[in-house]
């Protein structure tokens, strides 16, 4: 029983994140909620008893997946800095 309430409440959260993620105006919002459905989803591996999957997913997904989104979000906000101030053509 305890299984079953733990997964519906994970799937819940998963797809609350996905909402946040997919609709929210702000990127890093968007950023951090796509990283903690994927934190949600690993656990959720990890209760299926597929540790292996977990870990890859903990790692990868959550990991660096949301490192490289910051990563690009910090170089977009730049280049629209430079173009703004007028140092690129």
């Amino acid at each position: 029983m305890n299984f079953l309430i733990i997964s519906i409440l994970l799937g819940i959260l998963m797809l609350v994140m996905a909402g946040i993620a997919i609709y929210h105006k702000s990127m890093v919002v968007a950023i951090i909620s796509a990283g903690a459905l994927s934190l949600f989803a690993s656990i959720l591996y990890l209760l299926l008893a597929a540790p292996d999957v977990a870990m890859t997913e903990a790692a990868i997904g959550s990991g660096l997946s949301t490192i490289i989104f910051f990563y690009v979000l910090n170089r977009i906000r730049t280049t629209d800095e430079k173009k703004e101030d007028g140092e690129m053509e």
